[in-house]
């Protein structure tokens, strides 16, 4: 629509229409909320994404990067030292490493699909709060016991599996959160924006951190890493309950005006 095609998008939307009517009891709401003024545009100026990423949304880019940061130094520091600490403070043998993958792996997957419906009926904010406090909490008692050496590899790999579990939603809100506060011409922007400052900071600081850590062979450096990465998920999880948005249940046209839209024909809930 936003590209001058109406006929396209109206044939769409009644096509998915048709199935979601198809396979839901009951009838389908009416639409309700304001009608929106479309400015046909065939692209996005750069000047105006930026201006809503650093003006316009500033304290959603905010949010968005501190989520992602937590969440891609978190899974790089323990995912991609995990058989480092293995074998140098278990004694595993390499070739034995991948067994002790295998449930943490089935933990990652088993969270969101266990308890990943809780963000649409408990709310998007109570729930990204509760998985990276709670992610923060878990790791900093996990990382007390291994500095006390009162965790074997299989007591370890069972404490990850649990903190992974939690983890692995609040990974995912973080994605969830920035495809959905910005608006909708800019969200694959947005999400490949803060994905890689995310990942560049995450993905090459917390592997060169924890790998010196190990590296020392001291178990209390390592485990003052992981109280370090604990108040980060901790911090993360503060700043969502400042800035969080209430997505749930919601348009995206009401969580953040298009910016093809007349900015006087819609308000902002």
């Amino acid at each position: 629509m936003t590209h001058g095609r109406d006929a396209e998008a109206e044939k769409i939307v009644s096509e998915v229409e048709k199935i979601v009517d198809s396979e839901t009891p009951g009838k389908l709401l009416e639409p309700h909320g304001k009608p929106l003024i479309i400015t046909v545009r065939h692209h996005t100026p750069w000047h105006e994404i930026w201006d809503t990423i650093l003006n316009k949304h500033r304290r959603r880019s905010f949010l968005s990067l501190v989520l992602m940061v937590a969440q891609a130094f978190f899974y790089n520091a323990i995912f991609f030292t995990y058989a480092l600490l293995l074998i140098k403070f278990y004694n595993v043998p390499a070739p034995r490493v991948g067994i002790f993958l295998l449930p943490f792996a089935l933990g990652n997957v088993a969270g969101p699909v266990v308890i990943g419906k809780l963000f649409d009926t408990v709310g998007r904010k109570p729930m990204i709060v509760l998985t990276y406090a709670l992610s923060g909490v878990l790791l900093a008692i996990s990382g007390w016991l291994f500095a006390n050496n009162l965790l074997t590899a299989t007591t370890q790999t069972i404490a990850w599996t649990a903190i992974f579990f939690i983890a692995s939603c609040a990974a995912s809100s973080a994605y969830l959160t920035v495809s959905e506060i910005f608006p909708l011409e800019i969200r694959a922007i947005a999400i490949s924006l803060f994905y890689a400052i995310g990942t560049l900071i995450g993905g090459v600081g917390a592997p060169a951190l924890f790998g010196a850590l190990i590296g020392t062979g001291s178990a209390t450096k390592v485990a003052w890493g992981y109280t370090a990465c604990s108040l980060l998920l901790i911090l993360a999880a503060c700043v969502e309950a400042w800035l969080g948005v209430k997505a749930e249940g919601q348009s995206l046209e009401a969580i953040s005006t298009p910016l093809s839209a007349a900015s006087n024909q819609v308000s902002i809930a």
